[in-house]
């Protein structure tokens, strides 16, 4: 049975991976609005993965008795006034990520929850490399500047990001482009 301080932590948690959703699909609009469409598709492809971080903590609490109990979201940013806000935002947000990933890590050893730090462990792992993907990211758009011929070959390149099967955030799951 999962203790009623993590259940809640969880929850929260469940709450900052949907707003992390919401937050990359907000990215990926802005991004086609500028004809970015690879760093667009490499966005929603970052969506896809929040909302299966969210559903993990979702059946992670239903599984262990727990009841898992949807937050109101916040739109957190809708509007950029460059790419590399983009991507530098994106990277800040995965390091609030990774705090919270921390907090919920010390609150399962405080509560000597042992079934939880599996998951929490490989969401530590998940975490080094979404801030090492983002991070480069923004470094390499940092290093671009200006320079238009750099920021396309950079949006061809994010554009080869592939989808996990099945997603429903890829157009060609609902036929759409």
């Amino acid at each position: 049975m999962i203790g009623d301080r993590l259940t809640q932590a969880m929850n929260d948690q469940i709450k900052h991976e949907l707003e992390s959703y919401y937050i990359y699909l907000s990215m990926v609009s802005w991004l086609h609005d500028r004809n970015l469409d690879g760093m667009a598709h490499w966005m929603r492809c970052q969506a896809h993965e929040e909302m299966i971080h969210a559903m993990k903590f979702f059946d992670h609490i239903i599984d262990r008795g727990g009841k898992a109990v949807l937050q109101d979201l916040k739109q957190l940013k809708t509007d950029w006034v460059s790419v590399e806000e983009v991507f530098n935002d994106a990277y800040a947000h995965e390091q609030f990520i990774t705090s919270k990933i921390n907090e919920l890590t010390t609150i399962a050893r405080e509560e000597k929850d042992y079934a939880s730090e599996p998951m929490l462990a490989w969401f530590s792992d998940e975490q080094v490399e979404e801030e090492a993907t983002t991070g480069k990211i923004a470094a390499e758009l940092e290093m671009v500047g200006k320079d238009k011929t750099g920021l396309l070959m950079l949006d061809r390149e994010l554009g080869q990001r592939v989808f996990p099967a099945g997603s429903p955030l890829d157009p060609v799951a609902y036929n759409a482009k």
